[in-house]
């Protein structure tokens, strides 16, 4: 049977116009493409046979689309312009500020790019290299760099003007191309060099850092079927399966025409949303959704899920966890999951269950169940597929748990010592992965029981990443 070829287009910032769209269709159709997917960086993704590759090649010249065929060179640009106006009201960051930006782009990134506004969580916060989050000051934008292959994290020390984006990312990105053995997929990273070379030779509008960032409390909004936008309409479609039939698709672009829906945006989580649908004009999208049967009403613990693009055992997994999710009747808000099983995707969740032999798996979450934090703690390791659904049925149990200690906590110190001072603790992080040693807990895997200290250890090893004892850091903490 002849392999079949993948197609890859970015669709900048998640956002593509209805008729740009509908062309991109026509030409996955003319090529023998009958379904396409979206990917976790808002990209587009379609499968044609190697023989149609010189006509798809030919139509995509015509159309000036850029696309790339079995590669993943250059990562889409993601962004939060698709939560404007349905998951967030309150900013500076409207729908112009994205494209002034994103037409300022005069290349093709090779590192990933994202625009994110901070008084949101549709859209991730640090699944990028260089991660834009918008800050208290108009037009200003803290920089947080995730260096390339590594898990490494830093805060550029100045704010960034909104029109010098495109530049600084190409400017920081030719350092790093540069200077490889400094910065690329190195265990240990002097990120203030990496400031003083980019600064020497660029001068950019900025801004002093007043306020330190503030991650919001992550919390999904639901992002699917018919929702009030004011006094019109928005549209969430979700599929099961990734595939998105492009008769649909084409129809869905059509009617966008017909009541001047300008624009479509594809989500982080691979779904598609239409805004601004007048009133009037509901029926018309009822009926669509009637002709091909497409369902827009599942349950919130099914689409707060995250996995590996183009991965179907991946998915196959996610749909056997979903179902006992289902059968427990259980509650998941607030909380994420992701499935990974290449160790260097950048796919992101509160909980994450990592593949480290065949069928053999590991359970990590987030320090504080936020998945736009980076601290992972180890839960569970050596966990056998058939085990995954019941650990982490136990795991969202410990969340709410823990969630309850700390309102009924907050309550009472309200209530009877307001100024009692805040307890804290020395833990120790792994400056690769982030993984936690806090010696109340141990570290089953290494053998060290609960009360062990991480000083008097002789020899250790990250149990999550490999990393050596010399790679830890001391983390200050909420005891």
């Amino acid at each position: 049977m002849e392999k079949k070829q993948l197609i890859k287009i970015n669709l900048s910032g998640g956002v593509a116009s209805a008729g740009d769209f509908y062309e991109m269709l026509i030409i996955a159709q003319n090529a023998g493409a009958a379904q396409i997917r979206f990917g976790n960086r808002q990209q587009l993704y379609f499968e044609v046979d190697a023989g149609q590759l010189e006509d798809l090649e030919f139509d995509m010249l015509g159309a000036g689309i850029d696309h790339e065929i079995n590669t993943d060179q250059f990562p889409n640009i993601t962004s939060s312009y698709i939560a404007d106006g349905i998951f967030n009201h309150e900013n500076w960051l409207k729908e112009g500020v994205y494209k002034d930006i994103f037409d300022l782009f005069d290349y093709q990134p090779e590192l990933k790019i994202n625009l994110v506004d901070s008084n949101q969580t549709f859209a991730p916060f640090f699944t990028g290299n260089f991660n834009f989050i918008s800050s208290p000051v108009s037009n200003y934008w803290y920089l947080y760099i995730r260096f390339p292959k590594t898990n490494i994290l830093y805060c550029w020390p100045v704010l960034v003007y909104s029109d010098d984006i495109p530049a600084m990312s190409k400017a920081v990105q030719q350092v790093i191309f540069a200077n490889m053995p400094l910065f690329y997929d190195q265990a240990e990273v002097n990120a203030d060099l990496l400031y003083q070379l980019v600064a020497a030779n660029n001068q950019f509008v900025i801004q002093q850092i007043d306020h330190p960032l503030n991650i919001p409390e992550f919390q999904l909004p639901y992002y699917e079927g018919f929702n009030k936008q004011g006094n019109k309409h928005w549209l969430g479609i979700y599929r099961r399966n990734e595939l998105f039939d492009i008769e649909f698709l084409k129809e869905i672009c059509n009617l966008c025409m017909q009541t001047r829906v300008g624009q479509l945006y594809i989500s982080p989580w691979k779904s598609l949303l239409v805004k601004n649908i007048e009133a009037k004009h509901r029926p018309l999208w009822g009926n669509m959704l009637n002709k091909y049967r497409v369902n827009v009403r599942h349950a919130s613990n099914e689409l707060n899920w995250q996995v590996e693009d183009l991965c179907s055992q991946c998915l196959d997994l996610k749909q056997q966890l979903v179902r006992e999710f289902e059968e427990a009747d259980l509650r998941t808000y607030r909380l994420s999951f992701a499935i990974k099983r290449s160790p260097k995707s950048g796919i992101y969740g509160s909980i994450m269950i990592r593949e480290r032999n065949p069928d053999e798996f590991e359970i990590v979450h987030t320090r504080d169940f936020n998945h736009n934090t980076r601290e992972f703690v180890v839960y569970k390791q050596g966990v056998a597929k058939i085990d995954l659904g019941r650990h982490l049925i136990a795991l969202c149990d410990l969340f709410y748990e823990q969630q309850s200690n700390i309102v009924q906590s907050a309550t009472v110190a309200g209530r009877e010592d307001i100024n009692k001072p805040i307890n804290q603790k020395v833990v120790h992080q792994c400056k690769n992965c982030f993984t936690i040693y806090d010696e109340a807990y141990g570290d089953e895997l290494n053998g060290l029981a609960p009360g062990v200290p991480f000083t008097g250890l002789k020899s250790f090893e990250c149990p999550t990443c490999g990393a050596g004892k010399e790679d830890y850091k001391e983390l200050v903490c909420v005891a």
